[in-house]
């Protein structure tokens, strides 16, 4: 199992300010190579003050890629819907040119109906801009000279620039959270997977469809399966609580009022069962998510059991993708965190220092 830094924005002006924010980040991501954290990965978000400081996940990669040489850039991910695949491509490129070929590129549907309203976009037609979108950016990275016919978005003979540095071009990731046929597509296609078990998913069994529709459709190897985790870990038991707690329940509060459009009348074949989602994650707390196995918090032999009973439970994690500043948690905690689950945790697991894959 390999382990990298996740950034996700969950604070607003009034609590700290981006210029804030993204220091501590990016002083965190100076750790990753004396760890052998493999990995530095931010999201696309807008508007509210759950993920809204980070409109482009492109441009806090790149300037996390000048403070480790050794992670792999990856967004977690890119919004097709409310992209340009143009734009989106040329983008790829460059970051891809600034690490050195580290960059991988994580795809997601986008779920939030607040910004789906601002963009003026509708949600059922989440899967056909997602579909179309990734295809695109897929054909402008690995061909030159690209005419495209889109519902969407159109094009004739363009060649994307920077051409990609990794060839033919950056890894793929589809992002999902609980919905099999995501998980299906994301195997059929021959793309990596990255999941959340913050909404108490059945990991297991989605991992195993993955699984078997990478292998169906005769992909190489077996795939690879990303889950996201907030992790905070301390000497002290009692002591990781105290820390983690506030945080953490104020990052779940964030999350259902961002997605509170799904239980106030919001509805979309291509969101079946979102309301019911959310409606749980609205009862979720700091106790529950730590007894489901999806927060990591405590001291580093409890981390230890609990990742290795967690792991085995859902049939083997690639890569555990570490929330380390959740909300509005200061620096200095962080920074212990992080330090001591390099030292005491990650070895137990055979931890590598990144391979550029």
């Amino acid at each position: 199992m390999e382990f990298g830094m996740q950034f996700f924005p969950c604070v607003g002006p009034e609590q700290r300010s981006a210029a804030e924010y993204f220091d501590d980040c990016l002083k965190l991501c100076e750790l990753c190579d004396e760890y052998g954290y493999t990995h530095i990965r931010t999201v696309e978000h807008y508007f509210h003050f759950y993920g809204g400081y980070s409109p482009n996940p492109i441009v806090f990669l790149t300037a996390a890629s000048q403070r480790s040489a050794t992670a792999r850039l990856i967004t977690g991910a890119v919004l097709p819907a409310f992209n340009n695949p143009l734009k989106l491509a040329g983008e790829i490129g460059m970051l891809d040119a600034i690490s050195g070929g580290r960059l991988q590129v994580g795809f997601a549907r986008a779920f939030l109906p607040h910004e789906f309203r601002r963009f003026g976009i509708s949600p059922d037609e989440s899967v056909a801009r997602f579909d179309e979108g990734m295809a695109q950016v897929g054909r402008l990275l690995e061909e030159e000279n690209v005419t495209e016919r889109g519902r969407f978005h159109s094009f004739e003979n363009i060649t994307s620039l920077p051409r990609p540095t990794r060839k033919p071009r950056p890894r793929f990731w589809t992002a999902a959270l609980g919905t099999p046929q995501s998980f299906e597509k994301a195997g059929r296609q021959g793309n990596w997977i990255m999941a959340i078990p913050i909404a108490r998913s059945a990991m297991r069994e989605l991992c195993g469809i993955y699984r078997e529709a990478w292998d169906k459709a005769g992909h190489p190897g077996k795939g690879r399966v990303m889950l996201a985790f907030h992790m905070y870990c301390h000497e002290d038991a009692d002591e990781a609580v105290r820390i983690a707690r506030g945080p953490l329940n104020r990052y779940l509060a964030a999350l259902v009022d961002a997605a509170s459009g799904w239980i106030t009348g919001t509805s979309s074949a291509d969101y079946k069962g979102y309301d019911k989602i959310i409606a749980a994650l609205k009862r979720e707390t700091f106790e529950s998510q730590v007894e489901a196995g999806a927060a990591w918090v405590g001291t580093p032999s409890q981390l230890a059991d609990r990742i290795a009973a967690y792991d085995e439970a859902v049939g083997g994690i690639d890569d555990a993708s570490l929330q380390v500043n959740f909300n509005d948690m200061s620096l200095a905690d962080a920074e212990h965190s992080v330090r001591l689950f390099g030292e005491e945790v990650m070895p137990s697991f055979g931890a590598t220092r990144a391979k550029g894959e």
